[in-house]
């Protein structure tokens, strides 16, 4: 087998990955998710995020096997359209990703579900790979979430792991998808930076802005967060502090419901903030959970930042 590309298309960040039939890595590159202009900005930047790994593994694109992409959003796999990837810049319509990609590259492009295509690699190389069922919990710029019952992806009818749409507020706070009380709007990270600003408007102190203004940063991605807590700092302390609890109480009620062997704790601040945290959700969890006497595990997903771009080569080719 030829090596294949891997594509992660987060809210942030762009995550590509070139892999052998091993699944070793043989080259990766990241970039900046476009803040501006619309799916073809964002589809040149994964382009160009794929060039740049397969220029480190020492091929061209065009002599891939195939690519995959992971992406947020409605994925219509057959067609390699996505909807609705609201994280992203200007992309409520459809867009034709898998077609595009395929141009730029020269190579096939396959399109899958971020998250499940995350969650997938965990169980067939990660933390879950010893496991019959998990629930993976990717906490990054939103809240994701994929499902494996008996060895096998549950893909529903195709909208099911939409866990960070869990009611956990009945109306509660506005979240990015137009609804009110969902887990994303308390925990992802385009809703802790929303009320940060708001708080920090208001006259709230914080070290946020200052630690991203000093990086260069735009936004409030997953290390600003991280450095900010470990100076402390109050009000990151105090809004993470309720994705926490929102967390636990959402993937409490999910597996009141699935009773999974096990729970994995992927995405930008899941990986960053790691097992300290993923072991805090695990024990806010407890009074939520039915069968309190037997709880799942919660661990932090062992193929780390890379996890989604592995998963995303794992796609069978279109």
């Amino acid at each position: 087998m030829a090596a294949r590309g891997g594509i992660d298309l987060g809210g942030t960040k762009i995550q590509a990955v070139v892999v052998d039939e091993a699944h070793a890595v043989l080259g990766q590159a990241r970039r900046p998710t476009p803040t501006k202009g619309g799916p073809a900005d964002v589809a040149e930047a994964m382009a160009e995020a794929m060039r740049d790994a397969a220029a480190g593994a020492s091929i061209e694109t065009g002599e891939l096997a195939h690519v995959g992409v992971g992406s947020p959003g409605t994925v219509d796999a057959a067609r390699g359209s996505v909807s609705s990837a609201r994280n992203l810049p200007d992309w409520a319509g459809t867009y034709p990703l898998g077609a595009t990609l395929a141009g730029k590259l020269g190579a096939p492009v396959a399109v899958g579900n971020d998250v499940q295509v995350a969650t997938d690699a965990e169980a067939a190389l990660g933390a879950g790979r010893d496991h019959d069922s998990m629930l993976g919990v990717f906490w990054g710029t939103g809240v994701g979430g994929g499902i494996v019952l008996n060895g096998r992806p549950w893909l529903g009818r195709g909208g099911a792991g939409e866990i960070g749409h869990v009611v956990v507020q009945v109306d509660g706070a506005q979240c990015p998808c137009g609804r009110r009380g969902c887990m994303e709007a308390y925990a992802g990270r385009n809703a802790l930076e929303r009320d940060a600003r708001e708080l920090h408007a208001k006259g709230e102190h914080t070290e946020l802005f200052k630690i991203a203004r000093k990086r260069g940063r735009e936004r409030l991605t997953s290390g600003i967060w991280a450095a900010a807590l470990e100076r402390e700092d109050a009000l990151a302390t105090k809004l993470i502090d309720r994705a926490v609890a929102m967390l636990a109480v959402g993937i409490a009620s999910c597996d009141n419901v699935l009773d999974v062997e096990i729970i994995i704790l992927g995405g930008g601040l899941g990986v960053r903030l790691g097992q300290p945290y993923a072991d805090r959700i695990a024990e806010a969890m407890l009074p939520h959970l039915f069968f309190s006497d037997r709880p799942p595990p919660v661990v932090v997903a062992a193929l780390g930042d890379l996890g989604g771009a592995i998963g995303a080569s794992l796609l069978p080719p279109p």
